[in-house]
């Protein structure tokens, strides 16, 4: 039995009553309770999505901050952003099959770069997200991993901002990195 199923109740009393702007994700027998990001990364989530909007395929829509879950491998994480099929968001709550997900898309937190660079970069291989994008405002990166299998991604992919990054069918476009906002120190 995974950690959601033996401790369900206890999950969503958190996500209900977990202040505005705190994430409450699992991942096997780990709870991350994390607080709201700067707004630097909120720009950049922004600005991604924007250039995403252009190229999303047919039938598609982004979401920020929807659990995707895989519960054959106990994993339940919310992706900055991420693109759903629209009739798998019509299900009642706020979670999404991770099967259904075509990338997930992570802004580095400053205060927590290790959840995305080796927690995140795991489950989503795990849950076998085709498509997994870093943007590191930290360093001025971005990675894209593609091609998941077991507990990896097979293809990485690093740019800096100011370059562009292509990504792949089905999105097919290359992402413009030079209107990115790095973190201020």
């Amino acid at each position: 039995m995974s950690f959601y199923e033996r401790h369900r109740d206890f999950v969503e009393e958190l996500e209900r009553i977990a202040p505005e702007g705190v994430r409450v994700e699992w991942s096997g027998d780990v709870l991350v309770m994390q607080a709201s990001p700067p707004d630097a990364h909120r720009l950049d989530v922004a600005v991604l999505r924007g250039q995403f909007e252009r190229h999303v395929p047919e039938g598609y829509v982004p979401r920020e901050r929807t659990r995707i879950v895989s519960p054959d491998v106990s994993k339940g994480r919310e992706p900055d952003l991420t693109y759903l099929p629209a009739e798998v968001l019509s299900e009642p709550g706020n979670r999404a099959p991770a099967a259904e997900a075509l990338i997930a898309v992570e802004i580095v937190s400053p205060s927590n770069p290790g959840n995305d660079w080796m927690d995140k970069l795991h489950d989503y291989a795990v849950m076998r997200i085709p498509l997994y994008l870093i943007v590191d405002p930290r360093e001025r990166t971005v990675t894209l991993f593609s091609e998941p299998g077991h507990d990896r991604y097979h293809t990485r992919t690093d740019r800096k901002f100011g370059d562009g990054i292509g990504i792949p069918e089905p999105f097919g476009f290359t992402l413009d990195l030079a209107v990115l906002v790095p973190y201020r120190d």
